[in-house]
């Protein structure tokens, strides 16, 4: 069915104004750069609206003010960007929202019409080390230019790949390169920049020191605490007999 303003034409008559492109072409465009972000499937209903924080105003504890205020930081970079160009990285341990908040920041700027786009670390590193392969029909340009050119970068597990020098040089080019050309890159680590525990890694172990020196620059630091709610979630389900299928 034509669109009602353009009658399939892509332009929309204003009298006395000229033409301009329809609205459905943005309708359009929004659909392709969703298509486009790599969000993976279990992420794809994230939002801000279905970001719930551990606890309650009335406990007023550290989990619940650290995950509550997250959401704030999230949506100020969605209201100023591009005017803003500091991106965000969130730390925490598993299952506080991190990628959470980070999937419903880059959807609500493809709402406006920015392109942005999602990798979770590893398998970032993977695609790149799978394009030296001789059969592959990648090459590690084609891998790295939409990293490149998202106007917003999610990576996604900062830190969680084993710190190997090429490891490292590969985070520090893609990074360095963000950062030069001043494009917005949002990260999620489990990695803190201090433990009581030295047995513990801290960020700047997994990632080097002048690549956390870096990320300094670059970002506003979001710490979440509080509990795995996959644990949680698990403890909550009533255990089904045995061959029912979800």
């Amino acid at each position: 069915m034509d669109c009602a303003y353009c009658f399939g034409t892509g332009w929309e008559i204003f009298p006395g104004k000229g033409a301009r492109p329809c609205r459905c072409q943005q309708n359009l465009r929004i659909e392709r750069l969703r298509a486009n972000a790599h969000i993976p499937r279990r992420y794809e209903k994230c939002s801000f609206d279905n970001y719930h924080p551990q606890g309650n105003n009335f406990t007023a504890d550290d989990v619940f003010r650290s995950q509550s205020h997250a959401p704030n930081h999230a949506q100020m970079l969605v209201r100023e960007y591009p005017l803003l160009d500091l991106g965000l990285l969130f730390v925490g341990p598993c299952g506080v929202g991190k990628t959470h908040l980070a999937v419903a920041t880059i959807k609500a700027l493809i709402d406006k019409g920015i392109s942005c786009l999602f990798y979770d670390f590893r398998d970032l590193l993977k695609e790149i080390q799978e394009s030296y392969n001789s059969v592959s029909q990648m090459t590690e340009l084609r891998v790295l230019e939409p990293v490149y050119q998202a106007d917003v970068l999610v990576l996604d597990e900062l830190g969680a790949s084993k710190p190997t020098d090429w490891a490292r040089d590969t985070m520090t080019q893609i990074i360095n390169t963000r950062y030069n050309d001043r494009k917005a890159t949002i990260f999620t680590t489990n990695y803190p920049d201090k433990t009581d525990n030295p047995q513990e890694e801290t960020l700047t172990d997994r990632v080097g020191v002048r690549l956390r020196s870096r990320l300094y620059e670059m970002c506003q630091i979001i710490s979440l605490n509080g509990t795995d709610y996959r644990t949680l979630l698990n403890q909550t389900q009533k255990p089904r007999p045995r061959g029912r299928s979800r």
